[in-house]
């Protein structure tokens, strides 16, 4: 509490520490009750207690709990149940200490005012002593003010949520005195509503509302100057509402923890909120058309500024008149006032997730983007994706502020790769050669003053594509190797001959004339206006054929954009529309500090297709501002083995000891019985399992695999799940067993499945493996052949009979030569020391690459209490100690060495005849 009472004195600081001491017994964690919508687990109570304890204390936590053992409800459980008690002593605050500080300091500053007057009319004082009576009354003036100001604050946030909870009292009231013919006709109505929607009716009411939206709106990167100078503004309404940051991976991971809250007992006494991204929470459907996110952002912030332009000068493009006519002069129609108050009013009230949110915002037409954001100062638990928390900018703009905050980092076992990915930026020659022809063409249109600057970007694009070995001048386009290189920051701003230019003034001179937007608009302008070019030369050679090759197969462009995943779009989203707002992000990269990242130059035949890429190598140079501003952060996961690598690159790094972290790793909830883990050396024949580079396409390795498998197959009943190292293996194991007749016998036993390369295709191949194993007999099923690191070793739960055995082949080390991991092991080298045992931290950083990818994807196995499964780990590496020290610790505990092949196969026979008598089909 005295980390928010910074304007109060030390003695008002020690009697609230004392109250809250006194009143919560921390030092008897034991004796806490946590609200639990069951009777906890052991593990679960423990989990919770340590939570506790950690965000009391204000400490980093790094929580181990494995997935199937209820790490969701455990965090949300231990979190609230302090934030609650937190809560509790702000209460105090109000309502108690503040009141007392107020007439303490009167009482205070009026003897001080008669003290004065005494002296002033005896005329003994020096005018030193007046001076310093003077500073004396006016700092306790100012200090009366101050507590006065903090009352009136908090007397502000408790009227707001009052009123919050009357409106939710009411609506209750009126859905208590609906009746079913009530809703039926309600019903109805909706639907007509709705087709009226559909058939564009109503629209003139929405614009009989625009007076309601603000005359001026600011980008994301300038409302939090704004909002931070505006007294009046909703950044202070939430200013003394302590609450949660929950952060996953994914959506669906986050609407998940939603439901979790939903069904805690704190689910109807939270205020809860999620945060997206445009692409995620916009309703507006002619927005939602665009492809990129960064066309999404421009489009919407044009409809905020055109609200009030009833009429503007006629356009020359018809299909941008036709557009600008559909979507209206008056602005987005969802962005109002009204609607949206009421809306953030429904989020603040009734726990939602996102998908929720935004099926509301339809309904009551307002939007759920700046809704989220809106709500944001009273909530209680933000629940958000790893960018917007992650990413400065990203977290400045969406207004979240993390000082004496709780932070909740979920799934964080990739997270020092996250972190690294998100400031990380790649460009392609398609992208520089893009805009400099764009904005060549632009600076014809610009002022004077903008001319310099321009003329510098210009440049600065010329160097990059003379660094790639293209030329801007058409003498040179394609270069005659191909090859990679790394640089440092300073190396390579010397080696491409831009040293000498303030990237700094020209990323701000971007920032406020929003080059990038209206080069963006000036390319829809003129998009079907492209540069002419000569029909001398026969072949597409230097820039100018490269911008007509591009321009000759834009449609196939689209087309393939749209057939690939989400970074490939994105990439040749920004070539055709924003190429420079990509590019900027570049720029940006190389004002970081020169030991913390790297340039890796990738040079390829085709220029186009010749990357740049800033790739960022120490983590805790971004997550440092989390840790220091936010009261406590935890990391948690379901396998967060190694630790080590988390304090030594993440915390140690950001200035945080020892001292101030606290760990927790659990054990399963399932007995140990339920369990069959072993390590196998070697095959029936002897053969032992060598899957490293250079013997792992031995033939006599993939025939003992082949019947090792084979034999597995023959005991275990319901499903197998099988993971290779990579794509090709799994192809090359593949077709080896195809050839030898191994796969004919596999399939007489259970039916077999490989993972699909595409997406799309996951739901289909999981749901005829799901199927197989639901109809097949007794003793039959189906095999799973997956790939570690693909789209279904992280993710799916393979409960159950979906995954009685999970099956690791090998050892999953990526690849040594890349020269991305090469530069990484080499900066740890240089950066960090060597552990007790005297490896150098480039070779851990490796190893632990390899074990992360096998615990997430063997975790996979068991998902509750009764659940049972076999885990084998075929190299013999895995029968190392190293490795085995690695390993989750509730599957390392009984992981059993196996040099022999005929241990290896009693121990599973008999494991499933007991299961399988205690568990009849």
């Amino acid at each position: 509490m005295a980390a928010i009472m910074d304007e109060f004195d030390d003695e008002d600081d020690d009697l609230l520490a004392s109250f809250i001491e006194e009143g919560e017994g921390v030092q008897e964690l034991e004796l806490l009750d946590f609200p639990f919508p069951f009777k906890p687990y052991d593990v679960q109570k423990k989990f919770m207690e340590n939570l506790y304890l950690c965000l009391e204390k204000g400490q980093v936590g790094i929580f181990e709990s494995p997935t199937g053992t209820g790490k969701s409800l455990s965090l949300i459980c231990g979190a609230l149940k302090w934030l609650k008690e937190y809560q509790a002593s702000w209460g105090l605050l109000k309502n108690v200490l503040i009141p007392q500080k107020i007439e303490k300091q009167k009482k205070e500053l009026e003897e001080l005012i008669a003290e004065e007057k005494t002296s002033s009319s005896e005329g003994a004082s020096g005018e030193m002593d007046w001076i310093a009576a003077f500073v004396e009354k006016k700092e306790k003036q100012e200090s009366v003010e101050r507590a006065k100001e903090k009352w009136k604050e908090l007397e502000k946030q408790e009227s707001k949520l009052l009123e919050i909870k009357k409106q939710k009292q009411n609506r209750k009231r009126k859905r208590d005195k609906s009746d079913d013919e009530f809703e039926k006709l309600l019903k109805d109505a909706q639907t007509v509503n709705k087709d009226q929607e559909v058939k564009g009716e109503g629209q003139e009411e929405s614009q009989d509302d625009e007076d309601l939206v603000p005359e001026d709106y600011h980008s994301d990167e300038e409302v939090r100057k704004e909002e931070e100078s505006d007294e009046e503004g909703v950044s202070d309404e939430g200013s003394h509402v302590t609450r949660i940051y929950y952060c996953s991976r994914t959506h669906s991971q986050l609407a998940q923890f939603v439901r979790e809250i939903i069904k805690s007992p704190y689910g109807s006494n939270t205020r809860v909120l999620s945060l997206g991204s445009r692409q995620n929470m916009c309703v507006n459907d002619e927005v939602r058309k665009l492809n990129s996110l960064s066309m999404m952002n421009d489009m919407c912030l044009d409809l905020q500024k055109n609200k009030s332009k009833g009429t503007e000068k006629k356009e020359s493009d018809e299909a941008v008149q036709k557009k600008r006519k559909k979507l209206g002069s008056n602005g987005c129609p969802f962005y109002k006032q009204e609607t949206m108050e009421d809306l953030g009013n429904q989020i603040l009230t009734e726990v939602t997730d996102m998908e929720q949110i935004v099926i509301s915002g339809r309904r009551m037409k307002a939007c759920p983007y700046y809704t989220s954001r809106l709500s944001l100062p009273l909530a209680e638990v933000v629940v958000l994706p790893y960018n917007i928390l992650l990413h400065k900018a990203m977290r400045e703009a969406s207004g979240i502020r993390l000082e004496g905050n709780i932070v909740l980092i979920d799934e964080a076992h990739n997270l020092l790769e996250t972190i690294n990915a998100v400031y990380s930026v790649m460009i392609t020659g398609a992208q520089l050669s893009k805009a400099h022809s764009q904005l060549s063409q632009f600076r014809s249109r610009l002022k004077a003053k903008n001319l310099l600057y321009v003329k510098q970007i210009l440049f600065v694009l010329n160097c990059l594509l003379r660094f790639l070995e293209g030329r801007t001048d058409n003498k040179k386009q394609r270069s005659e190797k191909s090859e990679s290189k790394v640089l440092t920051v300073n190396q390579f701003l010397s080696d491409s001959g831009f040293d000498n230019i303030n990237l700094f003034k020209i990323l701000q001179y971007c920032r406020k004339s929003q080059i990038s937007k209206k080069l963006n608009g000036f390319v829809e302008k003129y998009a079907n206006c492209e540069v002419q070019i000569a029909d001398k030369p026969k072949e597409n050679v230097g820039i100018s054929g490269f911008l007509k090759e591009i321009a000759q197969t834009k449609e196939n462009l689209v087309e393939e954009t749209q057939t690939t995943d989400n970074t490939r779009q994105s990439e040749k989203a920004v070539v055709m529309r924003s190429p420079l707002a990509h590019i900027e992000g570049f720029f940006a990269s190389l004002t970081s500090a020169d030991k913390d990242g790297r340039i890796v130059l990738t040079r390829h035949t085709l220029l186009k297709e010749s990357t740049l890429k800033f790739l960022q190598m120490n983590p805790a140079v971004h997550f440092k501002d989390v840790l220091s501003q936010a009261r406590s952060v935890v990391v948690a996961g379901g396998t967060m083995q190694p630790v080590e690598e988390f304090k030594q690159q993440l915390f140690y790094a950001a200035g945080i000891g020892p001292e101030n972290i606290h760990e927790y790793s659990c054990g399963h909830v399932i007995p140990s019985d339920h369990l069959l883990a072993l390590a196998m050396k070697s095959g029936p024949l002897g053969v032992d399992f060598d899957f490293t580079f250079s013997s792992r396409e031995n033939s006599a390795l993939l025939n003992e695999l082949g019947l090792v498998i084979s034999n597995v197959c023959n005991i275990i009943p319901g499903g197998v799940v099988c993971f290779f190292p990579s794509y090709k293996y799994q192809h090359l194991v593949y077709q080896h067993w195809n050839k030898s007749g191994i796969l004919a016998k596999l399939e007489k036993k259970k039916k077999i499945f490989q993972e699909p390369k595409l997406s799309s295709q996951v739901e289909q191949v999981l749901g005829e493996y799901s199927k197989s194993i639901q109809k097949g007999v007794k003793g039959t099923g189906a095999i799973l052949l997956c790939v570690v690191g693909g789209k279904m070793s992280e993710g799916i739960n393979f409960s159950d009979d979906l995954g009685r055995c999970v099956i690791m082949v090998g050892m999953p080390y990526p690849n040594i030569m890349s020269p991305e991991l090469q530069e990484k092991m080499q900066y740890l080298n240089s950066n960090f020391p060597k552990d007790k045992d005297g490896h150098l931290p480039g070779q851990i950083h490796y190893e632990n690459l390899c074990m992360k990818a096998v615990n997430q994807s063997i975790g996979r196995a068991i998902r509750h209490s009764q659940d049972y499964a076999t885990i084998l780990l075929l190299d013999k590496r895995y029968c190392r100690e190293s490795v085995r020290s690695k390993l989750p610790t509730w599957i390392a505990k009984d992981l059993q060495r196996m040099d022999k092949y005929g241990p290896s196969m009693a121990a599973i026979s008999k494991f499933f005849q007991r299961k399988c008598s205690n568990n009849p089909v």
